[in-house]
């Protein structure tokens, strides 16, 4: 029976190899496929980035089994998922959880990314790419955090949503599209679980596709390349006879970096739950009562605190506009070859400065 069963297993591996080349393909991409050989745990985070997007898709669909997106019936779904429902506790606090993680690992990728040079040409669409997923990110967090309409969903929303009043003539006409009317009502429920569960997930696994095509192409960015190639050849991922195994020694320090995130992760869950989901995220919404300090998301908070601290609203968001164009053109700002960070002292001074005002911006945010 056993040699039946091999037999069987044979034929069937054989078949498949016959129509589709899979021990080539695997070959090819996965075991003599060779990276640069000396690579920090920095480069694990791109793939930290899809692991935790794929945890968090898996949490979604578990999740979507129970919610019923309406404004009569969110919150008490959410409860019964929390209080009744086998390890709905769980997997609730797990997806808030991640969300949050997934910024701050994505953040850090960004970081890393800006710090080793490695938006520069030719991976200027990589880097476009990047901020993409970056942007749609924070969409989905930010559409994701209605859905339980709870007392702090719904009016965190309605900060947020009046952001862009202050623009002149199109302001009130963008808050109106976004809300689906005058305030956050049961249509903006709609548009916001559509727009969670299937819009921008669907664009993201595009985009993480795409991405991922360029990173292969182009191949991963040498930490020890100083300096920045210059020629046509430079364009595509040459064939490495020496170097870091894909599989198994880079797909392994991947692996200790998500058993580290996991730890995390689980310590958050489990020992800190307060602090994913809050007091007032326990209570149904009511749009006749406006508690006190909602605030938005910590991932809001600097871009918040900005336009509270800026006299000028309309000045404020020209700002914030003027500085994430500037993000998005990074490649072509900073064009040249060089990549060493002790030879790009102003540059990276400067990033370090900024990040230290994002962070100063949300901690004063937080406690205001």
């Amino acid at each position: 029976m056993k040699d039946l069963l091999k037999n069987w297993i044979n034929v069937g591996y054989a078949w498949i190899e016959h129509r589709t080349g899979v021990t080539k393909l695997i070959k090819n991409q996965i075991t003599d496929y060779r990276l640069p050989p000396k690579l920090n745990k920095w480069y694990s985070l791109g793939g930290l980035c899809m692991f935790v997007f794929g945890l968090q898709l898996a949490t979604g669909v578990l999740l979507l089994v129970y919610y019923v997106p309406s404004s009569t019936e969110a919150f008490s779904s959410v409860e019964r998922i929390m209080l009744d429902i086998p390890y709905g506790w769980l997997i609730r606090t797990t997806h808030a959880a991640g969300a949050h993680l997934m910024i701050v690992v994505l953040l850090l990728h960004m970081v890393s990314v800006i710090f080793m040079g490695s938006y520069k040409s030719p991976r200027e669409l990589t880097w476009l790419s990047g901020c993409a997923l970056l942007f749609l990110t924070l969409a989905i967090c930010f559409t994701g955090y209605l859905l339980p309409w709870s007392q702090l969903s719904f009016w965190a929303t309605t900060i947020a949503t009046n952001i862009p009043e202050p623009i002149p003539v199109i302001g009130p006409l963008i808050v109106k599209l976004v809300r689906g009317g005058e305030n956050i009502n049961p249509d903006t429920l709609s548009r916001f679980f559509a727009l969670h569960v299937v819009v921008i997930p669907a664009v993201m696994i595009t985009l993480v596709g795409f991405h991922l095509l360029l990173v292969r192409i182009l191949g991963v960015s040498d930490p020890e390349q100083k300096t920045q190639a210059v020629g046509q050849s430079s364009f595509l991922q040459k064939k490495r006879t020496r170097g870091m195994k894909f599989f198994p020694t880079f797909v392994m320090e991947d692996v200790l970096v998500i058993f580290v995130f996991m730890a995390i992760l689980s310590a958050g869950v489990f020992f800190f739950p307060e602090w994913i989901i809050m007091t007032d995220a326990e209570i149904p919404a009511n749009p006749f009562n406006t508690p006190d300090h909602i605030k938005p998301e910590w991932y809001f908070l600097a871009s918040y605190q900005f336009l509270k601290i800026v006299p000028s609203e309309i000045g404020a968001l020209l700002l914030q506009t003027l500085f994430i164009t500037l993000f998005l053109l990074l490649p072509f700002i900073d064009s040249a070859r060089e990549r060493a960070i002790t030879k790009r002292p102003v540059f990276i001074s400067s990033i370090i400065l900024l990040i230290i005002i994002f962070v100063a911006l949300t901690v004063w945010g937080a406690i205001s």
